[in-house]
């Protein structure tokens, strides 16, 4: 039995390469057989050799005991805030500015962009890479933005620290010049 086996089992790559033969019959239809038909002109059909796959073996990264990866490299090469001003004070009289992130390559449709105002997670996760704040008190802040992904945050840019200069609505400033004195 085993050895009717093998011999089927070796067998089946001759069946698989064997010749196909095309015709046409009295009816005017294409025909293809793996014998040639009597009496008719056959051609012999040459099948183009099949496709074959190898499969990659998967590769294995190192995990730490927590079972993270060690020493992966970020997925974004560029990360970081722009429209933030280096040397002044943003003017928000409200509080409210919006700021853009440099990314590359693009965002993952997986991934999220998420603010980190003063060091604490600031608005819903976006996939915008200009995101806006609102109410920010005035004075000094440190901004950055985290890539989310599933939730957690898988890479972080580098914190850039800001003053919020915000005018007092009380402010003399912001007061109407007095009306003229009428002339004596």
């Amino acid at each position: 039995m085993r050895r009717m086996l093998t011999c089927l089992l070796l067998s089946l790559p001759l069946l698989a390469s064997a010749q196909i033969y095309k015709y046409t019959d009295a009816k005017g239809n294409t025909v293809f057989t793996n014998q040639p038909p009597d009496g008719s002109a056959a051609q012999s059909v040459e099948l183009p050799p099949t496709n074959t796959v190898i499969m990659q073996q998967p590769q294995a990264t190192p995990t730490g005991s927590a079972g993270a990866e060690v020493n992966a490299a970020p997925p974004y090469n560029t990360l970081k805030l722009t429209g933030l001003p280096d040397d002044e004070a943003l003017r928000a009289n409200n509080g409210t500015f919006s700021v853009g992130v440099a990314l590359s390559p693009r965002l993952a449709a997986s991934h999220r962009l998420r603010l980190l105002l003063d060091g604490q997670p600031y608005g819903q996760p976006s996939s915008v890479p200009r995101l806006q704040l609102t109410n920010v008190d005035r004075g000094e802040h440190s901004l950055a933005v985290e890539v989310l992904s599933g939730g957690k945050p898988i890479q972080q840019s580098d914190a850039v620290t800001f003053t919020v200069q915000r005018v007092h609505t009380s402010s003399p400033a912001l007061r109407p010049p007095p009306p003229p004195k009428p002339a004596p």
